[in-house]
């Protein structure tokens, strides 16, 4: 593994320190540099974009860097006091209740009218919304900041910066065309069509990931795959890892016997639920066992579903909004965390789970492969045979739990630490800003 740089040179994680920048020209003599930081959501039981906005931006602010993010709705918790916070209300449909659209009588602008019109049709509006919001709010303000860092959303605001010679930086977690995929592939006939409208989005995503001139992916294998599926040149990209703060995600003694974790930000076949359920009906019939389930199920939607035609109810215990205190005690409480998912291009809760010291059993799919190594079990993805004997081995055996828990606290400690991906970032930083300038210097040649 390891941070791809401009060069295409590739250096280990702990080596990515020697990229922190010297800042002078541009900034006015500063040492620090000025950050917008968009985030269409970013609250952290969204998924990981909300974690890395938390981090990322306190991690920037303690190298001594300004932030301010830009973010619609949910928004961030518990930000560092030194990072300011900017709201851009979206419509939040998916807040409310019945999910239906708000009356048209309270659209405020344009932007919410194209978010609302978007949505009617079936496809997923926030990032499109969003980015335009955002390119409003720095329309004045674009001298206050070097650098705008966008946390996937790619919708064709950000474009307008792009035309104005703002220095940008865009984060890439996963292309969400490989959701797309999965999706399609799960989804019956009749709602083939329904769900490639959702995705529709995704076209979006690739073009202004085109036209953005330095990428940050977060493994090898999530900036692969957006270099294939997106048509990106390579060189564009820099690869840092995300982080785990292993103060909070630490091991914290006695477990309890039998218990699995899971955590799936989404309830989307992608995150292989449903493979895991089946394991688990199969290891209850001669063990005592239990899952603790960290998402948020639609009600009477599939999953929610097959823990009832598996008589699952009574040791299938879902919680949702968890703290990231609450998320560590449990991680270190149980003996085997599962991650089952289909494709992940990073998967920031396995890290934490290494970082608690608890076994892990992933699927070898996307770049869960590259983020355990060879300190957890590994198995097909979608084959629920597998990860049931997976995990069945693990709780018949201290030993091995004790081995893979000791090796994957080590990785984390090692690997994964939110000064270094900060400091990483400001590299790409420092590249969009030369690129900018250069593109700014070649036009005042042509008009010389």
């Amino acid at each position: 593994m390891g941070c791809l740089q401009k060069t295409g040179i590739q250096l280990p994680y702990s080596d990515c320190n020697a990229f922190y920048p010297a800042f002078g020209r541009g900034h006015g003599g500063r040492w620090g540099v000025r950050i917008a930081l968009l985030s269409y959501r970013s609250k952290e039981h969204c998924g990981g974009q909300g974690v890395y906005v938390r981090y990322l931006s306190g991690g920037l602010v303690a190298l001594g860097h300004e932030v301010e993010v830009f973010s619609g709705q949910p928004y961030p918790e518990g930000l560092d006091p030194r990072v300011r916070l900017t709201k851009l209300p979206s419509l939040d449909v998916f807040s409310r209740p019945d999910l239906k659209l708000p009356p048209l009588r309270t659209l405020r602008d344009r932007p919410d009218v194209l978010e609302y019109v978007t949505t009617a049709t079936g496809c997923f509006a926030e990032p499109l919304a969003f980015s335009y919001r955002a390119a409003r709010a720095l329309r004045g303000r674009a001298g206050e900041f070097d650098v705008v860092h966008d946390n996937q959303s790619l919708g064709y605001g950000l474009l307008s910066l792009r035309r104005r010679g703002v220095p940008l930086v865009a984060t890439i977690h996963h292309p969400v065309s490989r959701d797309r995929r999965v999706e399609l592939d799960a989804a019956p006939w009749r709602r083939k069509a329904s769900v490639a409208r959702w995705y529709g989005f995704v076209r979006m995503q690739a073009r202004v990931a085109r036209r953005v001139p330095v990428l940050l992916g977060v493994s090898d294998v999530a900036t692969a795959d957006a270099v294939g599926d997106f048509g990106i040149p390579p060189e564009r990209f820099r690869v840092v890892p995300l982080g785990v703060d292993t103060d909070v995600f630490r091991p914290r003694g006695e477990r309890v016997p039998g218990r699995i974790v899971a955590v799936a930000s989404a309830d989307r076949p992608l995150k292989g639920v449903a493979h895991l359920l089946d394991a688990l009906a199969t290891l209850r019939v001669d063990r005592d066992v239990e899952l603790q389930l960290v998402s948020a199920l639609e009600p009477g939607g599939p999953t929610d579903r097959r823990i009832d035609e598996l008589g699952l109810r009574d040791i299938v215990h879902v919680r949702s909004g968890v703290t990231d205190e609450e998320l560590a005690a449990l991680l270190a409480s149980a003996e085997v965390m599962c991650v089952p998912s289909l494709y992940e291009g990073f998967s920031l809760p396995t890290v934490e789970a290494l970082a608690c010291g608890t076994p892990v059993v992933a699927s070898r799919a996307g770049a869960l492969p590259e983020v355990v190594g060879d300190d957890a079990v590994l198995v097909e993805p979608g084959d629920a045979g597998a990860l049931g004997d997976a995990i069945g081995a693990l709780l018949d055996s201290p030993a091995d739990r004790q081995r893979l828990g000791a090796a994957g606290r080590a990785r984390a400690l090692e690997r994964f630490g939110w000064t270094s991906v900060a400091r990483a970032t400001v590299a790409a930083y420092e590249a969009a800003i030369a690129a900018a300038g250069a593109a700014e210097g070649a036009a005042e040649g042509k008009g010389a």
